[in-house]
């Protein structure tokens, strides 16, 4: 039997994030021991709202700590993405969610990330789904931490493959262009990075019967109904009868790497004009002269998926739980 994984949850919540951080509450390969918000999905007042009442609804008695407002350029600041993740973040179901139980971590989300790794160096992975923007203040604020991180998975960025471009403009996704800069010093630290961006979740696709089929617990039904809405607007864009797994995709791979196919190379993101946001990786073989790449450490991009063990990963946690969350 194999240790469990610790894991430092940075979320936006988010409907896809209520998905993900389900999987990491009820996976017994995963250890977590925090979580962090930001914002991105919605403002990080609401983001931290709806990480409280998830924690309450799955029964996590963890860690929460608010993390940034807003990018680190100054200026930078885009809307958020109501349209998609309703006023609320969570399909306008967070009503249906119990009031939080733990009241929050006073210290700011950059200075509880780099005080639980250095409380335990070279065990914790850092999974952030929304922008990067506390990762980067974590580096910041202790660069050592890069030397005593396990692994740093991410949700974002994409790379054409299969040809899936950005979900924002034509090159960029919604994590990476809401602080590109953040992004760029995440990708280029000295820490091994995993990204899993629209190249390998928008090939796992959760249909309508799969999402009903997932009904018949408390967490079961509350998920059901919090993606009506996230459903009706990839079917009115993609006609895909179902959603992306877009965070759900990036927890399955810390349990369950081997569903994915990697591409090793440097990763950059490009920080002005029209293509901001963009993620580029130089899988070319390294040359002879240095360049702009090479001083910068090679990353792994997932460039392949099983999505059907993705699929059948997720819906095993529900079938393998009586009850669900606590009532």
């Amino acid at each position: 039997m194999r240790s469990a994984i610790p894991v430092i949850f940075d979320t936006d919540p988010g409907i896809d994030d209520a998905m993900a951080l389900y999987l990491l509450a009820r996976h017994p390969d995963i250890d977590l021991r925090a979580i962090t918000t930001i914002f991105g999905n919605a403002s990080i007042e609401v983001t931290t709202r709806n990480t409280q009442r998830l924690a309450a609804f799955y029964g996590l008695d963890l860690p929460i700590a608010s993390g940034a407002g807003g990018p680190l350029r100054v200026g930078a600041e885009r809307d958020a993405p109501a349209h998609v993740h309703g006023d609320d973040g969570l399909g306008g179901m967070v009503h249906r969610l119990p009031a939080a139980a733990r009241a929050l971590d006073p210290r700011p989300a950059h200075e509880l990330i780099c005080d639980m790794v250095n409380a335990a160096p070279g065990e914790i992975t850092l999974l952030a789904v929304g922008p990067m923007t506390n990762l980067a203040l974590a580096l910041r604020h202790d660069p050592g931490i890069a030397a005593k991180v396990r692994q740093v998975v991410v949700m974002g960025g994409a790379f054409g493959t299969y040809g899936h471009g950005g979900n924002v403009t034509p090159v960029a996704e919604a994590n990476i262009i809401n602080d590109p800069e953040a992004a760029d010093i995440v990708f280029t630290a000295g820490w091994p990075v995993v990204i899993i961006g629209l190249d390998v979740t928008q090939e796992v696709v959760m249909t309508n019967d799969f999402l009903g089929d997932l009904r018949g617990s408390p967490a079961g039904d509350f998920l059901w109904e919090a993606t009506r809405h996230y459903q009706d607007f990839y079917d009115g864009l993609h006609g895909i009868g179902g959603i992306f797994s877009h965070d759900a995709s990036a927890a399955a791979y810390i349990v369950a790497p081997a569903l994915f196919r990697q591409r090793r190379g440097p990763v950059r993101v490009v920080l002005d004009g029209i293509a901001c946001g963009q993620t580029i990786q130089d899988h070319r073989k390294p040359g002879a002269e240095p360049n702009a790449w090479s001083a910068c450490p090679p990353q792994q991009v997932c460039v392949g998926v099983d999505a059907e063990g993705v699929r059948k990963l997720f819906a095993s946690l529900f079938k393998n739980s009586q009850e669900g969350v606590p009532q």
